[in-house]
């Protein structure tokens, strides 16, 4: 049994990892803006992309931590303000650091501990309108290798790089049958990810399983940024 973190756990990606360690018999904290119960979960509101978070409600050792908070601003470059950069680069990236930063002394008292970040597809191939979003996330692959040599061999650190995923955050993109169905068919394997397959891979690079992988770009996309079909 193992001791987890997972930084906005209460919806999506993040929710379901919750349900998958919990379902492993591992104790389950949760950080998120606000108090919303996460069944078997110890939730705190804490919000890292604002301010430095307390750690007070933490264990004394903690395996592994998850930092899901993430954005979609999709918008054409011209009208994408310095502010709109910022609120992008405060969420995906200041938060994430402002996290590790805090609970690093936590992480260093684990023998196996492990650091998940999530990226996005719009890094490794370039989508038109999403200027902002890949630039924040490019930071955060950044921070993944940085943080992978700084602290190895003692704490790995790794990242997930997921397509278009059916989440309350792509709602939008997503509401209706016919864009579902332009979504999917943009994607080699024709269709959207969900949820659990991304939380599935992240509950895989917790694990000891994957003791043998740090300063990786995980890349769950339906291949869309590996082929072309």
């Amino acid at each position: 049994m193992s001791n987890y973190l997972i930084v906005g756990g209460t919806r999506g990606i993040g929710r379901a990892l919750a349900m998958q360690l919990l379902a492993q018999g591992h104790n389950v904290t949760v950080w998120a803006r606000n108090a919303v119960d996460v069944a078997g979960a110890s939730v705190i509101v804490n919000n890292p992309a604002e301010q430095a978070p307390d750690i007070s409600g933490l264990p004394e050792v903690l395996d592994g931590v998850v930092y899901c908070p993430g954005t979609i601003n999709l918008k054409p470059f011209a009208r994408i303000a310095a502010e709109d950069f910022l609120q992008d680069f405060h969420i995906n990236l200041l938060g994430a650091v402002r996290t590790l930063q805090a609970v690093a002394p936590l992480l260093k008292k684990s023998p196996h501990a492990s650091v998940v970040l999530f990226s996005t597809v719009a890094v490794a191939l370039g989508m038109p309108f999403h200027a902002s979003i890949a630039a924040s996330k490019a930071a955060v692959e950044g921070l993944v290798k940085s943080l992978a040599a700084e602290w190895a061999p003692a704490i790995r650190v790794n990242a997930i790089a997921p397509s278009l995923t059916k989440t309350s955050l792509a709602e939008k993109l997503i509401n209706s049958p016919e864009k579902l169905d332009a979504a999917a068919k943009r994607h080699p394997l024709q269709q959207v990810g969900e949820a659990e397959d991304i939380a599935a891979m992240a509950a895989f690079l917790l694990s000891p399983h994957a003791r043998w992988m740090t300063g990786q770009i995980i890349a769950m996309d339906g291949g869309m940024s590996a082929i072309k079909s």
